[in-house]
């Protein structure tokens, strides 16, 4: 993603990881992920779905399990050609396609099926890429997990994101 992208440095308890932000393909999310970023939302909050083979997803709940209030949900850039391959990161969303807000998730291997394919298969929105610190997603992909509150695939010990901050500006 060589287009003078901005970068998000996020530290969590199991290691660092550098995101490079694809503003081209995905402005819309990329410019809702800065603004939860500089904002410094995503502090304190925790990877609350990891999936093996799959993907880590976070940004939305404390440690508590408490969900987070957030902005507005954003419009689904699926379509713009990215794909959901191992280390980019996507929106989470409900299944309606235009709901993501905050919540977003790490590809821990190529995940076709979350591909944009038409408006009846309206696919996951990928708007980054993991350009250092993919350790960090493998080893938080390989948490034992628990049912908590109703949810699966909670990791037993939470996975904190300590930061998320913007450490490059275009």
């Amino acid at each position: 993603m060589d287009n003078g992208s901005r970068k998000v440095k996020l530290e969590t308890s199991m290691g660092d990881m550098v995101i490079e932000l694809n503003q081209e393909a995905a402005p819309v999310t990329v410019k809702n992920f800065l603004q939860y970023a500089e904002e410094e939302f995503y502090d304190g909050t925790i990877f609350h779905r990891v999936i093996p083979d799959f993907m880590i997803q976070g940004g939305g709940f404390t440690a508590e399990m408490t969900k987070k209030e957030t902005h507005a949900p954003i419009a689904n850039e699926a379509s713009n050609g990215l794909k959901n391959d191992r280390g980019t990161l996507a929106m989470a969303r409900t299944n309606d396609p235009d709901s993501a807000t905050a919540q977003f998730f790490v590809n821990n291997t190529n995940n076709d099926s979350l591909n944009y394919v038409d408006n009846s298969n309206p696919g996951y929105a990928v708007f980054g890429k993991v350009v250092e610190g993919m350790e960090a997603v493998d080893k938080i992909s390989a948490v034992k997990t628990t049912n908590q509150m109703g949810m699966d695939d909670v990791p037993v010990e939470p996975v904190l994101i300590k930061s998320a901050r913007v450490i490059s500006e275009k």
